[in-house]
């Protein structure tokens, strides 16, 4: 899913100082512009506080379990750095001499983010080769159940099932009860 012109889009509801005047309204939205697979560009808004699974979580159509285990599995993919980067990455400075740079906890920024690139792809593995692509598409990329199924070549609902299944499989990997 190519996303280019991410810009801020702002709420309808002006938000509420402490002092209970009307600030600048609060960005809730973004505009994306999106491929589909017949190469169609299209702008639509994304609420930037609701996620796929949130979504699929608030309306019963998910367990906490696969909530869960799919939350778990996004963080392990944004901490391993697997998505596409769109700054400058400056984290590579030079270590002064004498000083240990460690994450809290005591794991390097380096093995951290190597830990969760294991886990991430131990997850996918234990997934299964014909569920992956869900997994990324819905709980990575955050794309849309109804994206995913054009994207995939799915029938229309199809992908609700088929990511409950990747979810049940990711929540025994993470051992989530």
């Amino acid at each position: 899913m190519p996303l280019s012109n991410t810009r801020p889009v702002a709420s309808r509801s002006p938000r509420r100082s402490s002092s209970g005047r009307n600030s600048a309204p609060v960005a809730r939205f973004v505009e994306r512009q999106i491929e589909d697979p017949n190469g169609i560009v299209q702008t639509v808004q994304v609420h930037i506080g609701e996620s796929p699974l949130l979504w699929l979580r608030a309306r019963g159509y998910l367990s906490e379990r696969l909530y869960l285990a799919g939350d778990r599995l996004r963080e392990d993919w944004e901490i391993a750095g697997l998505g596409p980067r769109v700054t400058m990455v400056w984290d590579a400075a030079p270590m002064s001499r004498g000083r240990n740079r460690t994450a809290p906890g005591g794991v390097e920024p380096q093995g951290r983010q190597l830990s969760a690139r294991q886990r991430f792809d131990a997850a996918i593995d234990h997934a299964g080769p014909g569920l992956s692509d869900i997994l990324w598409r819905v709980v990575c990329a955050g794309e849309g159940l109804s994206i995913a199924e054009k994207a995939l070549g799915w029938p229309k609902r199809a992908a609700k099932l088929v990511l409950g299944f990747a979810l049940e499989r990711v929540a025994d990997y993470y051992r989530i009860a």
